[in-house]
C-alpha cells in the first residue's frame, strides 16, 4: 500500500487500510461501512489483486528492497573502513568521509 495505494479507490484504500492497518475484522469494516462481510471481502480481494498486479508489472517494492540492501551494505563497509582507519591510521579525512558516507547511505534508506 505505501508504493501503489494511491492507485487504489478511495474505498479499495480504506478497507485495506481498516483490515490490515486498524485490524479491523471483515464484520467490523462491514458494519462501519453498512455493506455486506462479503462485499468487504471481495473488495479487499480485488484491491489485493491489483497491488500485486502492479507490483508484478512495475517492480517497485523489489527494487525499493533491493536498494536498501546495497545501502545497508555499504554503511556496513563504511564502518568496516573506519574501524580500521581508528586502529591503524587515524586519518580525519577517512574518518570524515565514512561518517558522510554513512548519513547519506542513511538519508536515503529513510527517503
Amino acid at each position: 500500500m505505501d508504493f501503489y495505494g494511491d492507485m487504489l479507490t478511495k474505498k479499495q484504500y480504506s478497507f485495506l487500510d481498516h483490515y490490515y492497518n486498524d485490524d479491523l475484522s471483515l464484520s467490523e469494516i462491514a458494519a462501519n461501512e453498512n455493506i455486506t462481510r462479503q462485499g468487504v471481502r471481495d473488495a479487499i480481494k480485488r484491491a489485493e489483486a491489483l497491488l500485486y498486479e502492479m507490483e508484478e508489472k512495475l517492480g517497485l517494492v523489489a527494487r525499493f528492497e533491493s536498494v536498501k540492501s546495497g545501502l545497508e551494505e555499504i554503511i556496513e563497509c563504511a564502518d568496516q573502513i573506519g574501524d580500521y582507519n581508528r586502529e591503524h591510521t587515524l586519518s580525519r579525512e577517512i574518518n570524515d568521509c565514512t561518517a558522510k558516507i554513512k548519513a547519506v547511505a542513511k538519508t536515503l534508506i529513510m527517503e
